[in-house]
């Protein structure tokens, strides 16, 4: 039975008197409850601070479920052959999963119902080719961020707010275990000596981890989700992120190549704002994007995407944003779009801006756009170029044309808040003039917010080099409104 991936030897199922130790769930069997009474103890005592107490016949249950997926594991990687199961079709690999673990139940002498048999089988064959307990989450649309907090504690993000899933998993090793097998399929390693990491999962999707001893808890984990469809501006607009002037204002600014600057908190949607500003980016022009994580999905025809490396197991060969930047100017970009300035590369960033790669965007974390400037000013230092305080202004004000503020609001929607544009110097301090706000109004009974997006009267600074251009935006537009 199941030759074609099973290990020479004649250990088919597992060791049996191991096996039958967690015989629990089996009515039939006599010593049974005082195994896996030990064994729920501890993660009983676990769970109450994570989650409400659910009805005690459903935890017994699924204590049981997991008990027996954890030696079901242990037999499935003691008989598969798991170098033949490379070139496996998924078909096959179901098959020989579903007829390990029949054989196994049967020596355990373990009756599953229908649902509990497939649910068994579908989590065994997440455990051996993907992510395990997180791989129903990393499937499920609607949730854009998934957080481990430890073995018995996984959140996700769903709609801007964070909910506790029933989702665990066994123990430490367990979850070390999962950690271990993303990290390693990229070439990394996380352990006591190096205990955090940053990788890709094959969908894109973005993966920290950090495990102890400096997790004090256990292990933590974060995964920003990819997402395969990208929101055009129009979904935007639907969406009540901002509004069609706002749209016509950005769709001008963008196309007469003015630098811009996203600026936002941690999950304010700054990818998801600048993906859709590049949409507006005419198919003739070459655009270079440079990323940490490859998140820009840019839809032109001259795209050239580049991103950063960290440094090997030995400490080499690390490649930084700036490395790129730098590499970027000598290869004849119309625009360099940069996913996140964080660090020393925002000097060649404003050089960028400042010598011939006009139209050119980036994001930084910022909670307005004057935190946005000051953040450029400590960059500039932090880089350790010396230089008079008024120089760098002069340099921002002169390379920065417009700052779009997005922000997560409290009730977890996403709004452009502020469009702020630079018009220069004034004495030592950088000039901004706000032309679009988000105006908060109230709050429902259920915690949503009120408000209205609304010009501030401010006629746009750019207006004669949108009307030279092409675009001769109606001055109704930086008329302020009130809700309706």
């Amino acid at each position: 039975m199941f030759s074609k991936y099973k290990k020479g030897g004649d250990n088919p199922a597992a060791p049996n008197p191991k096996l039958q130790s967690i015989d629990g769930g089996a009515p039939a069997a006599t010593p049974a409850p005082a195994t896996p009474a030990s064994m729920r103890k501890p993660m009983a005592t676990q769970k109450v601070p994570a989650q409400a107490a659910p009805a005690d016949k459903e935890k017994k249950r699924k204590e049981r479920l997991s008990e027996l997926k954890l030696e079901l594991h242990k037999a499935l990687l003691e008989n598969l052959n798991l170098g033949a199961l490379e070139g496996a079709s998924e078909q096959d690999l179901r098959a020989e999963i579903i007829a390990i673990s029949s054989e196994a139940l049967e020596d355990m002498g373990v009756v599953l119902n229908r649902e509990e048999r497939s649910t068994l089988n579908q989590d065994l064959y997440d455990e051996v080719t993907g992510l395990g307990p997180l791989e129903p989450l990393l499937k499920d649309e609607s949730v854009n961020d998934i957080l481990v907090n430890g073995p018995q504690q996984v959140f996700v993000e769903r709609a801007g707010r964070l909910e506790l899933t029933d989702t665990t998993f066994k123990d430490e090793k367990h979850l070390l275990r999962i950690i271990d097998k993303i990290v390693s399929a990229v070439g990394r390693r996380v352990d006591e000596s190096n205990p955090y990491v940053d990788a890709r999962l094959q969908d894109g999707s973005r993966f920290n981890a950090m495990v102890p001893p400096i997790a004090v808890d256990g292990s933590l984990v974060s995964i920003r989700k990819f997402k395969k469809e990208k929101l055009a501006v129009d979904d935007l607009v639907n969406f009540g992120a901002f509004t069609e002037e706002m749209a016509a204002y950005l769709q001008a600014a963008v196309a007469t190549r003015l630098n811009i600057i996203v600026s936002g908190g941690t999950g304010s949607g700054k990818t998801t704002t600048l993906n859709a500003l590049s949409s507006f980016i005419d198919n003739d022009e070459r655009i270079l994007t440079i990323e940490d994580t490859a998140e820009l999905q840019l839809q032109q025809t001259h795209v050239g995407r580049m991103e950063s490396r960290p440094a090997n197991v030995e400490g080499k060969g690390a490649v930084s944003q700036r490395d790129c930047l730098r590499n970027a100017l000598r290869m004849r970009p119309d625009r360099i779009i940069v996913g996140e300035t964080r660090g020393e590369e925002v000097i060649d960033m404003l050089q960028a801006m400042n010598t011939g790669h006009d139209g050119s965007m980036t994001t930084i974390h910022a909670n307005s756009a004057r935190d946005g400037v000051s953040r450029l000013e400590n960059m500039i230092a932090m880089a350790g170029i010396e230089m008079p305080l008024k120089a760098v202004r002069s340099q921002i004000s002169s390379a920065v044309n417009l700052i779009v503020q997005a922000s997560r609001l409290q009730d977890g929607s996403r709004r452009m808040v502020s469009i702020t544009e630079v018009t220069g110097m004034e004495g030592e301090v950088i000039s901004m003039q706000e032309v679009f706000r988000y105006q908060r109004v109230g709050l429902t009974p259920d915690n949503k917010i009120i408000g209205h997006f609304t010009a501030t009267g401010i006629r746009s600074h750019f207006s004669e080099r949108f009307r030279m251009w092409g675009y001769d935006l109606p001055a109704s537009i930086f008329e302020p409104f009130a809700a309706e």
